[in-house]
């Protein structure tokens, strides 16, 4: 069943589709009765149909792309029915007048071809064989990219210099005077051609990139003096880069670090950080880091491409997740396959011993979790008017386990209970990719949305006024500016590599500050009784934390970074199991209250959170936040650094062995000489 927010999507490409079809059918038609008014208007319309859609959304024309209708071919086909429309005409001679524009519209497409031709050269020559952020890569001549109607929107260029053609041969259509055809067929010829011309400029030698062999020369030269010790190694999918983006403050804490990407896309997808990014499309060219001082890397997540780096010798490897949960997928046997684990807490130790996946406990080194201090701690019930929920439940997984979200059984009923309290104000933060396997999920998530807004337009009172509008647009602004790059939107992968190069000052340190400021503006620029919707980035969900009092989740790692705070916290228990082996499977629950799929215990779990003397799970929270988090003394930075630079050392011992057995191994001059000398002419050649 598809999501109720694709059906406007499907009329809409279904609309353009039947608009495109139709147009075709009164040009063909017109043009063989001929019937000179409709010709005229089917053929422009049809053109400028074409050419909007395709700036505005082509997508909506992509099934024809999938049946070779692509634009190209309904140009031509567009253009040959003019042609043929102008041979049904009477006052246009065939020989003098149609033959000549037969022949300008050829050269039209031998041109068009001819600087597609060119734009491949120039995206081949633009191509690096890596990409960088926060690097000064001056030294590789990087220059500002051509206009992408160019170089890469092959159909763009086609049907905006198809324009004047098409004018001027419709109004010798309309006029039967073969001046304006002629007119139009050479503007458009002329206009290509000089904008091929310019293209082609991007092929001299002073815009060229340097070659392969010389950007890796720049970058072995880049590495010696940098000299990393640290990197944090990273391959995903579109919508996987959170995963390691939660771990760029505490990567920046640390000394000479390094971001290790392996797709092209990532690169902009990697939040602000003044930490150097490189990425490595192809593994020969990773093996750079093999000569660098590199000792170890840092991985967030397991990804296909990560066997190809662990095979760098001279480098150790520290998994270190993008969360922990009580789920088998915290447990991966993957994990075997890096010198060290290191986990939040003893919890992950007893997991994997429990999980028997091959990671031996002398691998696993607990470091807690550094990203977690922006949460604050509990700071007692509620004083206000209203008690702030944030319901955050996790996505459905790739297992089809009904236990791993609420949404689809639960979720409307634990959103409902809530919306009845009329002292709750609820925030509700789906996991981004609810919906992506199972159609349900979506569809429920949709239906809890609009739950949450029929309930607001059932509140009312006070709204903030417009001073404190401006300032979240001043504060977003402000925001917007620290943390993104303006690019042209020609601009290509050099051009931003250029844009992007050594950051200027502590921009850590003034992002941390502006987001504290645009939080602070974005809780007061809404009213205190109105519920939120949080599908955004921002705010982040260490934000949503502070701002809650209640937390009511799934079997997730979103339970184990909340309990930082000591708060209350609730799971839904969505698995079919009994409540006590719900709590015996997933120790993250023994702290909180259990909620079944009907979500009858929501009024009592709010009175507990309002009144601290009916919290039967004060002390507990305190004990499993320690299980699972570790101890607050050392802070867990300090222990992150501590293991960081134990490993690094384990990688110098290493790197020491191999090199002695290497001296040991080779015989040295004086004794090569003498073997060479003591034995037979023959052998000796040999």
């Amino acid at each position: 069943m598809p999501s109720a927010g694709l059906a406007p999507r499907r009329i809409a490409q279904l609309s353009a589709l039947f608009a495109m079809f139709a147009l075709f059918t009164a040009q063909i038609v017109s043009a063989l009765l001929p019937n000179i008014p409709v010709f005229v208007a089917a053929s422009a319309a049809g053109l400028l149909l074409d050419t909007f859609l395709q700036y505005r959304d082509p997508g909506l024309l992509a099934p024809l792309g999938k049946v070779r209708f692509d634009a190209l071919v309904r140009q031509l086909l567009r253009d040959m029915l003019v042609l043929v429309g102008l041979l049904r005409i009477d006052g246009i001679d065939p020989l003098r007048e149609q033959a000549p524009l037969l022949v300008g519209i050829i050269g039209f497409y031998a041109v068009h071809f001819t600087c597609q031709a060119v734009s491949v050269l120039v995206r081949r020559t633009r191509t690096l064989p890596i990409v960088t952020r926060n690097i000064d890569a001056s030294e590789l001549r990087l220059t500002a990219s051509p206009p992408r109607i160019l170089a890469r929107r092959q159909a763009h260029r086609l049907l905006t210099f198809s324009l004047p053609i098409t004018a001027g041969l419709l109004l010798t259509a309309a006029t039967q005077d073969a001046v304006w055809g002629f007119a139009g067929v050479g503007a458009g010829v002329v206009l290509l051609f000089l904008g091929t011309a310019h293209l082609a400029t991007w092929l001299l030698p002073r815009k060229r990139a340097k070659s392969e062999q010389q950007v890796m020369e720049w970058l072995d030269q880049w590495l010696a003096e940098y000299r990393p010790t640290t990197a944090m190694y990273f391959s995903g999918g579109t919508t996987s880069a959170y995963q390691a983006n939660m771990w760029l403050s505490t990567l920046s804490q640390l000394e000479k670090p390094l971001i290790v990407l392996r797709e092209r896309f990532m690169v902009q997808k990697i939040d602000a950080t003044d930490v150097p990014v490189i990425c490595f499309p192809k593994v020969s060219t990773m093996f750079s880091l093999e000569t660098s001082t590199l000792k170890m890397m840092l991985h967030p997540a397991n990804a296909a491409k990560t066997s190809q780096v662990l095979r760098i010798p001279t480098v150790k490897h520290a998994f270190i997740n993008h969360g922990e949960s009580d789920k088998l997928s915290s447990c991966n046997p993957y994990a075997k396959a890096y010198d060290e684990v290191w986990v939040a807490g003893p919890a992950a130790r007893e997991r994997y011993a429990l999980a028997d996946v091959g990671v031996e406990d002398k691998d696993i080194v607990e470091v807690g979790r550094p990203q977690l201090a922006p949460i604050r701690p509990y700071a007692g019930p509620p004083t206000g008017t209203y008690t702030t929920v944030l319901y955050a439940p996790t996505w459905e997984g790739w297992d089809g386990n009904p236990g791993n979200t609420s949404v689809v059984l639960a979720g409307e009923n634990i959103v409902r209970e809530l919306l009845a309290d009329d002292g709750v104000r609820l925030l509700y933060k789906p996991h981004p990719m609810t919906g992506s396997v199972d159609p349900r999920a979506g569809v429920a998530n949709e239906r809890i949305k609009a739950m949450i807004r029929e309930a607001n337009t059932k509140r009312s009172g006070a709204r903030p006024g417009a001073e404190a509008v401006a300032e979240l647009a001043r504060r977003t602004a402000e925001l917007d500016k620290l943390t993104s790059t303006s690019f042209r939107t020609s601009a290509d992968e050099m051009e931003r590599m250029l844009l992007q190069g050594t950051p200027s000052g502590d921009r850590a340190a003034a992002i941390s500050e502006a987001t504290l400021a645009w939080e602070r503006a974005y809780w007061a620029s809404f009213p205190e009784w109105e519920h939120r919707i949080i599908t955004e980035a921002r705010p982040a969900i260490f934000a949503c934390f502070n701002a809650s009092d209640l937390l009511i989740s799934d079997v997730s790692s979103v339970v184990s970074d909340w309990l930082s705070s000591e708060k209350p916290y609730s799971v839904a228990n969505t698995s079919g199991l009994p409540e006590a082996a719900f709590r015996a499977a997933f120790p993250t629950v023994s702290a909180g209250v259990v909620l079944t799929p009907g979500a009858d215990g929501v009024p009592a779990l709010l009175d507990s959170v309002r009144d601290p003397e009916k919290d039967l799970f004060t002390k507990a929270r305190a004990d499993l936040k320690e299980q699972l988090l570790g101890p607050s003394d050392p802070p867990s930075l300090v222990r992150f650094d501590s293991a960081v630079k134990a490993l690094c050392a384990k990688a110098d011992d290493r790197r020491v062995r191999m090199e002695s057995r290497l001296v040991d191994d080779l015989p040295s001059p004086r004794e090569a000489s003498d073997e060479l000398t003591e034995g037979e002419p023959s052998e000796a050649l040999a």
